[in-house]
């Protein structure tokens, strides 16, 4: 294996300077994104110009609110027909297709209508997460500035992960995460060339992000109960389970893809006809609208039985594959998050039903849930451990965390080849990375 070329001193020093400068950029960055969406989404379900944080679930709209999502999606249709297709997808894979095939080079206007589109999105009801954006927008900051500045690929390559890893540092207050999941979906390399500079753009954002957006873990639940080395086959089962699901979530949303390229539309309305959808949905529960944050809180903290859990992971999941299929602006963490707490929450009831156990608490299968669903279904199971440690602050849950992101991700990797990430590649017959491997030594003589 040939070994991977190392940058030069000063040249890894700049580069290093450079990405903790993206780092505190997308601090700001983030915040600015949230403040869009919260504008929107009091306009949208409210009639009201204000910043104020707040979801959609107390409007008073009636089955009106049906049209909302429809909105957005005409908008975002007409802003991918006349400013740039790009903007459609959920973020990352577009990322990784800009690192795998075109050199790292994000065309310059994304960087505008990336974040302004799903800002559209989400503020209209979109059930998608702010983080997809802020990771898409800090990997499009760090591309332009790599092409602005003359960089080599590799430097291009480096900025742009340490961009969207400053990105999820900043909207999640996850820097670790953020390292390990630029690692694994974005460099393909474990190399200090680009773990320096990633890592200094993660811990930057992140610790502008506790004076910028706030202190504190993103979901504050109560304490778990710590876990014994007795309950490790329940937890093996419960991410074989969560595997199986994330495998079967991916075929669905590439039948549900196919079937809105056959609609007799043109393309630049499908996002419009997938927000319908959408907007049913939201009709029947309005949690389904927006990121869904504070309903995965309640849910890892009990605060929803697991049954309620079921229902509205099923709706949020239902809500999200018409999103992603009919090609909108949209994201990927914070649903599947929520999908995978519900499912992992309503796992723990029917095992101890079954098996006529308790091994399995639904708040701490929720937890684990969360992260061996996300991990088996994006293939970046080691980043989705550590964003669930980190956005709780358990750390007591490493083990049954790592049992089953483990578990998901080897039933994930025999069933399929692809992933939520990667299904787009493979459809088009695009090599994609399996992983990464550490350079061998040069041989003397």
């Amino acid at each position: 294996m040939a070994s991977a070329p190392r940058l030069p001193p000063r040249r890894l020093l700049a580069v290093s300077a450079l990405a903790t400068l993206l780092g505190g950029l997308m601090a700001f960055g983030a915040k600015a994104i949230l403040w869009l969406i919260a504008v929107i989404t009091n306009i949208s379900f409210y009639g009201r110009l204000s910043s104020a944080p707040v979801t959609a679930a107390h409007h008073h709209l009636g089955a009106w609110v049906i049209l909302v999502p429809v909105v957005g999606g005409v908008i975002v249709g007409l802003m991918a027909r006349y400013g740039s297709r790009a903007i459609q997808g959920h973020g990352i894979p577009e990322a990784m297709e800009q690192v795998l095939f075109n050199e790292s080079r994000v065309p310059p206007r994304i960087l505008a209508l990336k974040p302004l589109s799903t800002a559209v999105v989400i503020g209209t009801g979109g059930p998608f997460g702010a983080e997809g954006v802020v990771i898409a927008t800090g990997g499009a900051l760090g591309s332009l500035v790599g092409q602005r500045l003359a960089a080599s690929p590799i430097e291009r390559k480096i900025l742009l992960a340490a961009g969207a890893a400053a990105g999820l540092s900043a909207a999640f207050g996850a820097p670790i995460a953020a390292v390990l999941l630029a690692v694994e979906l974005l460099l393909f390399e474990f190399h200090p060339r680009s773990l320096i500079p990633v890592s200094l753009a993660s811990a930057a954002a992140a610790a502008l992000r506790e004076r910028i957006i706030g202190p504190g873990p993103l979901f504050a639940i109560p304490a778990l109960a710590t876990p014994s080395g007795s309950v490790f086959a329940s937890y093996a089962a419960l991410g074989l389970f969560m595997g199986l699901l994330a495998v079967a979530v991916v075929r669905a949303v590439a039948l549900i893809e196919r079937g809105f390229e056959r609609l007799p539309i043109r393309w630049v309305w499908t996002p419009a006809a997938g927000a319908l959808g959408v907007g049913l949905l939201g009709w029947l529960d309005p949690r389904v609208f927006g990121p869904g944050y504070g309903v995965i809180e309640r849910i890892l903290g009990g605060g929803l039985s697991p049954a309620q859990a079921v229902r509205i992971g099923a709706l949020k999941l239902s809500a999200w594959i018409l999103g992603v299929a009919s090609a909108t602006s949209s994201g990927t963490l914070a649903p599947l998050l929520l999908v995978g707490a519900g499912a992992g929450a309503g796992f723990a009831r029917v095992f101890a039903a079954a098996f006529h156990t308790a091994a399995l608490e639904p708040r701490a299968a929720a937890l684990v849930g969360l992260a061996a669903f996300f991990g088996g279904i994006s293939g970046a199971f080691l980043s989705a451990m550590m964003l669930a440690v980190e956005t709780t602050g358990r750390v007591r849950a490493f083990m049954p965390l790592l049992t089953a992101c483990s578990a998901s991700y080897l039933v994930c990797r025999l069933l399929s080849n692809e992933n939520i990430m990667t299904q787009k590649f493979f459809r088009h017959g695009r090599p994609v990375p399996a992983g990464y491997a550490a350079d061998e030594p040069p041989r003397p003589g």
